[in-house]
């Protein structure tokens, strides 16, 4: 094929994968950001250990996706977890499997991987222009904001990875869906996902307990019943038990006005255990002293029982046993987007064709979290973004020969 210039424009792992396929295939590709740098929220998402796919059994996995299940499914076949962990280890990062099926770099951090990446690609003759903020098509071409003033180019193909609306702060501040809206596209509403929720604490409860972890807990939505833990927060909850009903929560918030997150405080223990060794309890004792007796409980769990329960059922066995295994969590609202790990909403998938072509825009592609999916915490965001980066990178080269 004659050598074509490609434009990609957004530095994040949907992007960069793009760049590494087009790039093997000799075209001039440059890669454009509007951050100093190329893949900050990768990056920050290595700061606590890089969470960079998930072992669990493959056609499990590929459901993970909600409604773009079938959509992504093409683009996943081709790069699947496996493939990621091997091309991890060929950039010099050997990964591992955690105990709860998440795959980790060795060394747990992301700057080494990136550093690799970065290498190959500029090995490989690709180009990197960071502040270059895109503004725009204009004159067949691209518009940015740079340093040194408006900048324009001219490419034979561009792909788009701009991210979705989450961390605004390290560029994915969804400020391009006017400009596609503009041309026709039509963009579903960007919502928060895998995000925390607010609650209206009393200012006691907030004061003392704002910051604590809630351990060995589980919890049970729509989205089914998992376990883990979760922070309480001055708003109201955050972690990754949250996260993993977060869709859910939110989607019953917007069709029913209102959502609860039912915890269960001590999974090891049976219903009628527990309301067994409550009753034995002398009931002249406090509060603190019959729960801790009775059901092994006490510090933060003790006071959310006290703070979501009324008080005549924190004195009747059976009724504290049910709050125990079922704490009612009302819910006022997610938090705002911009604090989520990741968004759901973006480009609708019938505005893009099996090539990741925008329809009304050829020789336009999108990938990663600019297009409307969604999926939960444990590997799979960063699996989708590489995969269909990738796949676009594909489609590019596909279009570019029928040119």
């Amino acid at each position: 094929m004659e050598k074509k210039t490609i434009a990609i424009i957004g530095g994040g792992p949907a992007g960069l994968s793009a760049a590494e396929i087009l790039s093997e295939g000799g075209h001039a590709v440059a890669v454009y950001d509007a951050m100093p740098t190329f893949a900050r929220k990768f990056l920050l998402a290595g700061k606590s250990g890089l969470n960079i796919t998930h072992s669990e059994e493959y056609d499990r996995f590929a459901t993970r996706f909600n409604d773009a299940n079938v959509s992504l499914r093409p683009a996943l076949d081709a790069f699947t977890p496996a493939d990621i962990r091997t091309w991890a280890a060929g950039l010099g990062t050997e990964t591992f499997v955690g105990s709860s099926g998440r795959v980790f770099p060795n060394v747990m951090k992301a700057s080494p991987l990136l550093r690799a990446w970065l290498a190959r690609l500029e090995a490989r003759g690709v180009s990197f222009f960071t502040r270059h903020r895109w503004t725009g098509f204009e004159d067949g071409g691209h518009s940015f904001e740079t340093p040194d003033g408006r900048k324009t180019i001219s490419c034979d193909a561009t792909l788009l990875a701009l991210g979705g609306a989450s961390y605004p702060r390290l560029g994915s501040d969804a400020a391009w869906v006017p400009t596609l809206v503009d041309r026709g596209i039509t963009i579903a509403p960007f919502q928060p996902a895998n995000c925390g929720f607010d609650v209206a604490w009393s200012d006691l409860f907030r004061e003392r307990f704002a910051g604590e972890p809630v351990k060995s807990a589980t919890a049970t939505s729509s989205a089914g019943t998992f376990p883990g833990e979760f922070v309480i927060t001055s708003h109201g909850i955050e972690g990754s038990l949250v996260y993993a009903h977060a869709a859910a929560l939110r989607d019953r918030m917007l069709g029913e006005g209102t959502a609860f997150l039912s915890l269960d405080l001590a999974p090891g223990r049976t219903l009628d255990r527990l309301a067994r060794d409550l009753a034995r309890q002398d009931t002249k004792s406090s509060f603190s002293n019959r729960l801790r007796k009775g059901a092994g409980l006490d510090g933060v769990k003790a006071a959310l029982l006290r703070e979501l329960t009324l008080e005549a059922d924190r004195n009747d066995p059976q009724k504290l046993a049910a709050a125990i295994k079922a704490l009612r969590v009302p819910l006022l609202r997610p938090r705002p987007v911009a604090e989520a790990i990741s968004s759901a909403g973006g480009i609708a998938w019938n505005e893009i064709d099996e090539h990741y072509m925008l329809k009304h825009l050829p020789g336009i592609f999108a990938a990663g979290e600019m297009l409307d999916w969604e999926a939960p915490t444990g590997g799979y965001l960063l699996t989708a973004c590489f995969a269909t980066g990738r796949a676009a990178a594909r489609g590019i080269e596909s279009w570019l020969s029928l040119e």
